[in-house]
């Protein structure tokens, strides 16, 4: 695959202190403080991930997408180009903006700016996130997946299927119609939900320890209307998780747990049984799409669709059986 995954994301928005208190109150970013109209944060030992930039017009946004190196930037450019899309070579001021050696910038079927880049700067000191958490899961992963809203998915998935090299993880038609994209082992760095206008739908962000999540769902139950997704688990990629209203027009996903696939074995398939094994009522649905996905997931729980936790090594601690049924059947016995 060309890319390797989400390196870094940036959003227009004035609203730079609303920013900073979400950033590191809530979700436990760690402030980079750059100037009077630009915020940027970290979540690891990279110089920034998320920007957000006053200049920006509200709405605006941009994807910045990795690459192995120099040679590999220049052959997506060249693949980029022989499908007749227009790439520019951002000068070395854009790049040192962006923290990184060198970058293009093009744009999708939909309008969203992609950037691809190589060479991401490195921070001397460690990672001080905004409250006390455990941090974040990144690395070769990325930065966590980004979530757009699309007029017609069949517009704009083909670009990044075929031209970008995205693989598809799964797809669903109801409650609403999304696709969900991979280029590593995450699940999904990338999804495409079908709303009839183009837009951003969530940034989502994967912390080490469930503990993390729960305690940032607090921060969120604390504060008027910021929960747009009560907590719950997803039945494709298994994340924990909640959505939070942001100071912008989009939301970001607080999870933990997420499932790891194989791209070179991966088989998609079509999502039956809707989008959560439990929770995560959706305040941003029409009223009949609630009602329907909540019918989904009720369905789901009588047909005891249950599916394992996603867990670290160290990061749990085995029990021992307590039911000579659960043992029978858990293969304990």
């Amino acid at each position: 695959m060309p890319l390797q995954a989400l390196g870094y994301v940036g959003f227009g928005s004035a609203a730079l202190d609303d920013w900073r208190q979400f950033g590191t109150r809530l979700v436990g970013l760690q402030t980079v403080e750059r100037s009077p109209s630009l915020l940027a944060f970290r979540m690891d030992d990279r110089k920034q991930r998320i920007v957000v930039d006053r200049a920006m017009p509200d709405g605006e946004r941009f994807f910045g997408w990795e690459v192995a190196g120099a040679d590999a930037l220049d052959a997506l450019a060249a693949r980029l180009e022989r499908a007749r899309v227009d790439v520019t070579a951002e000068p070395r001021t854009l790049a040192d903006n962006r923290r990184v050696r060198g970058l293009i910038s093009f744009r999708d079927p939909a309008g969203n700016r992609l950037e691809a880049f190589y060479g991401a700067a490195i921070d001397d000191t460690p990672f001080s996130p905004g409250r006390s958490i455990s941090g974040f899961r990144t690395g070769p992963l990325g930065l966590g997946h980004a979530v757009l809203t699309v007029k017609d998915i069949s517009a704009v998935m083909p670009f990044y299927v075929d031209v970008l090299g995205f693989g598809l993880s799964d797809y669903m038609q109801k409650p609403f119609r999304a696709y969900f994209f991979h280029i590593n082992a995450r699940h999904h760095s990338l999804a495409l939900i079908e709303t009839g206008k183009n837009g951003m739908h969530h940034l989502m962000v994967e912390l080490f320890s469930l503990d993390d999540v729960g305690q940032s769902y607090d921060v969120a139950l604390s504060e008027p209307d910021r929960v747009s997704v009560t907590l719950g688990r997803h039945t494709n990629d298994l994340m924990t998780s909640f959505y939070a209203r942001t100071p912008s027009s989009f939301m970001v996903e607080c999870g933990w747990g997420g499932r790891e696939i194989d791209p070179a074995t991966w088989q998609p398939s079509e999502l039956q049984d809707g989008p959560s094994l439990w929770g995560h009522e959706r305040v941003w649905l029409p009223p009949a799409d609630r009602e329907m996905a909540r019918q989904m997931r009720m369905l789901a729980a009588a047909a005891g669709l249950r599916a394992p936790v996603q867990v670290m090594e160290g990061n749990y601690k085995r029990m021992s059986g307590a039911c000579p049924w659960w043992d029978g059947v858990s293969g304990k016995s």
